[in-house]
């Protein structure tokens, strides 16, 4: 089965960096994108940025200039390095993966996700 493992969350000052990492597992035939996502609590889940297999990238308008998104195709990994957090940033960070894999017996393109990632910053 595909699993998507984050790591990186955590506590950090208001100005503060942090950087999340998520590795994708299974049998995998492609990955066409990854991207991080966030909610927080009593919100819904919105993209935070998202980068394709090509590298072309893209970002919440909340973000830009603070996070960068970057992957090593080579190891099914995406990271997202966080800076100058602010208050507004809290949330569980979400992993997403738009890939082909073998999934109970079938070869499948679909959407994964990881389980998610606690991002506090404090004031």
């Amino acid at each position: 089965q595909v699993q998507l493992v984050e790591s990186g969350g955590g506590l950090v000052q208001a100005g503060g960096s942090l950087r999340l990492s998520c590795a994708a597992s299974g049998t995998i035939f492609g990955i066409h994108s990854m991207g991080w996502y966030r909610q927080a609590p009593g919100k819904q889940r919105d993209l935070v940025a998202v980068i394709t297999s090509g590298g072309s990238t893209n970002y919440a308008d909340s973000v830009k200039g603070r996070f960068t998104i970057s992957r090593d195709n080579a190891k099914n990994t995406v990271y997202l390095q966080m800076n100058s957090l602010k208050p507004e940033d809290p949330a569980v960070y979400y992993c997403n993966a738009d890939l082909t894999a073998r999934v109970r017996q079938r070869i499948t393109r679909g959407q994964f996700w990881g389980q998610g990632t606690q991002v506090t910053v404090s004031s």
